[in-house]
């Protein structure tokens, strides 16, 4: 079985767009990604003088700009403490087991998940079983246990969600370890009252095909049979960092500099887009915006908890939350002038956190 900290570590992407830091560079390359354009046109300033912006045009660049206040990109925020829910058995058949898992409240207040791990308790194989499966498949010992997030919507109607699958072997008992972080972050995305959380946990074969293993038949989680007792419950250990602790403070105080020991925080910084040659003649509003910028240190957690996933780098002060900054630039279209609104994703920081270097922005939930 792989380590837990490789499959988590295979679920973790590099920070992007609201986590890195704007530069003039940045702002440029944005502009010219949105207007498909491969390097900056040449706009002649008489022309742009006498430029009139249409009325349509400045209610889309307003109204782009009120919309800016209410649609945030999220990025990662990571919020220690560890808990350990038990959970049941809804349904469980040969190969197929319904989990329940009654999450509210589980998480405390002012943290966010780090990692959720799901346990599972593998009953022994009896040696009858094993020595006969063994005579009939000799090179193949090994099922595939996959386990999906499962939501019923208001409709009835089911959706899943693969969230961890590895192979197990019938030569192994006792518990195992399955990541189910993305199906707790999936759970907390569900509108409240939110339903328990359920995972559905498959076994399968290792192969398909006619004369493929049956070794999958073999593996078995309590509680199942007689041997089976509350020891075997599933098990759900949740992680989280407490954000009191290891979360920034908000906004920076003006009054106070910023020194090595200052908790990480969101400053004003005021981008001056008159001052940057490129954009005279070229970008019409506005001559400049308030971007803000995330500064400070974080508060790193205890040694026991890195050495658990020792793929991740130091916690580090970047922003989280950021929204778009609308523009009205001059494009040229067929050989005149003509004011057209554009939109720059990830421009204008609003929160700032702390997380660790090189970790995942949580997948969306769809509809």
């Amino acid at each position: 079985m792989q380590p837990l900290w490789l499959c988590w570590a295979l679920w973790v992407l590099p920070l992007a767009g609201p986590g890195a830091a704007l530069t003039e560079e940045r702002i440029l390359d944005s502009l010219l990604q949105q207007l498909h354009l491969s390097e900056v046109p040449i706009v002649d300033k008489a022309t742009v003088e006498g430029l009139v912006i249409p009325a349509h045009v400045r209610a889309q660049y307003v109204a782009l700009l009120q919309r800016g206040h209410g649609a945030r990109s999220r990025g990662k925020r990571f919020s220690q403490n560890f808990r350990e829910v038990v959970g049941r058995f809804l349904t469980s058949e040969a190969s197929s087991h319904l989990l329940v898992f009654d999450m509210e409240q589980r998480l405390p207040p002012r943290s966010e998940l780090v990692q959720a791990v799901l346990r599972l308790f593998q009953e022994p194989v009896p040696r009858a079983a094993l020595r006969r499966h063994e005579r009939l498949f000799p090179r193949s010992d090994r099922a595939r246990v996959t386990v999906q997030w499962l939501h019923v919507r208001d409709d009835g109607s089911n959706r899943t969600a693969l969230i961890d699958s590895r192979l197990v072997t019938i030569h192994e008992s006792g518990w195992k370890a399955l990541d189910v972080t993305e199906a707790v972050n999936f759970w907390q995305q569900l509108r409240s009252p939110r339903q328990p959380l359920l995972l559905q946990v498959l076994v399968q074969r290792e192969h398909l095909g006619p004369l493929a293993s049956s070794a999958h038949r073999l593996v078995r989680f309590a509680p199942q049979g007689p041997s089976s007792g509350w020891q075997g419950e599933p098990q759900l250990e949740l992680h989280t960092l407490d954000l009191r602790d290891y979360g920034a403070q908000g906004n920076c105080d003006p009054k106070a500099p910023v020194t090595e020991g200052t908790r990480c925080c969101r400053q004003e910084m005021y981008i001056d887009l008159q001052g940057m040659k490129w954009a005279e003649n070229w970008v019409l509003e506005p001559p400049g915006f308030l971007a803000y910028e995330c500064v400070g240190t974080c508060q790193q957690p205890p040694e026991s908890l890195t050495f658990k996933w020792p793929f991740l780098g130091p916690r580090q002060c970047i922003a989280s939350e950021a929204t778009s900054l609308p523009m009205i630039v001059s494009i040229q279209e067929g050989g005149q002038l003509q004011p057209q609104v554009v939109s720059l994703p990830n421009m204008r920081v609003q929160t700032c956190s702390c997380a660790w270097d090189g970790v995942l922005v949580p997948r969306k939930l769809e509809p």
